[in-house]
């Protein structure tokens, strides 16, 4: 039997593309079309591609008759902090950090709860859809309950990180013109 590599870059940068359409669709729909705003777009669509990469692939496709070796365990680690590495813990908050910043440059309210919520289904999603490509299409990664719980950690780190910084007058300002709805416009019926 054969395993051939399903390549990720034929994938993942078109997604990446239409994702980035998709958001410039939202902008120019709501009259918000700015050179920041376009930037915060194509950062949040190259992170998504990015992680999309990086979490879900490598995938394998097996060729041929595949041996009946009874059923194949389900890819999931439901047991926090054992057999986890400091440096895995590290890099998915630091993978993290990006999205605790993009979600509140996204959102009218930011709030933590709100962001924890973005941020945890983010990460839910991703390990749900590694669970599923291991069982289904002999994917590279297992969904782990430590991934998760470093991801939010690192979502809320990158929350905090926006808040220290826009509680200065001067970089308050020069981040509102990157958000996509703007802090005088929340409380109005378009925002």
């Amino acid at each position: 039997m054969r395993s051939v590599e399903v390549p990720m870059l034929p994938i993942v940068v078109p997604l990446g593309v239409v994702f980035f359409a998709v958001l410039l669709w939202v902008l120019r729909s709501r009259g918000r079309v700015t050179l920041p705003r376009v930037s915060v777009a194509a950062v949040l669509a190259l992170y998504v591609g990015g992680v999309l990469a990086n979490t879900v692939f490598p995938i394998f496709i097996h060729l041929g008759t595949w041996p009946d070796r009874g059923p194949r365990p389900l890819a999931l680690w439901l047991v926090p902090f054992v057999d986890y590495g400091m440096e895995d813990a590290l890099i998915n908050v630091g993978v993290f950090i990006p999205l605790g910043v993009l979600v509140p440059l996204l959102t009218a309210r930011p709030s933590w709860w709100r962001v924890l919520a973005v941020v945890a289904g983010a990460s839910l999603a991703i390990e749900l859809v590694q669970m599923v490509t291991a069982q289904s299409a002999f994917g590279g990664h297992i969904a782990d309950v430590n991934d998760w719980m470093t991801n939010v950690l690192g979502g809320v780190i990158g929350y905090g990180l926006f808040v220290l910084v826009t509680r200065s007058g001067a970089a308050a300002v020069f981040v509102d013109r990157f958000r996509w709805p703007t802090r005088e416009r929340v409380g109005s019926p378009s925002a």
